[in-house]
């Protein structure tokens, strides 16, 4: 009887560790920000009379991203004033009632 007892004391745990050992983890990856497509261009050389409407064009280049990105820098904080305003409206009509 004790045999038996402590056989089954060492199968049990044992078929647990099989059993949790086979079942799937789970994964989460971490959301990353979409890549940026970013025009690494070497500037010209400032001592370069042909040079300086390169450099002209590159800089207004590099002007009209930054102006785009500040646009739709802009657009998310208005959806976030709104999103705001909208939660401090839901917040004020719950606790009316």
């Amino acid at each position: 009887m004790n045999r038996k007892l402590a056989l089954l004391c060492l199968i049990i745990p044992l078929a647990f560790g099989i059993i949790r050992a086979q079942s799937p983890t789970i994964v989460v990856q971490a959301a990353s920000p979409a890549p940026i497509a970013s025009t690494t261009a070497t500037p010209p050389s400032a001592s370069d009379s042909k040079s300086l409407p390169t450099l002209i064009k590159l800089l207004q280049e590099m002007k009209a991203t930054n102006e785009e990105t500040l646009k739709k820098q802009e657009a998310a904080l208005q959806q976030l004033d709104d999103l705001q305003k909208a939660a401090d409206q839901v917040k004020a009509f719950s606790q009316r009632g």
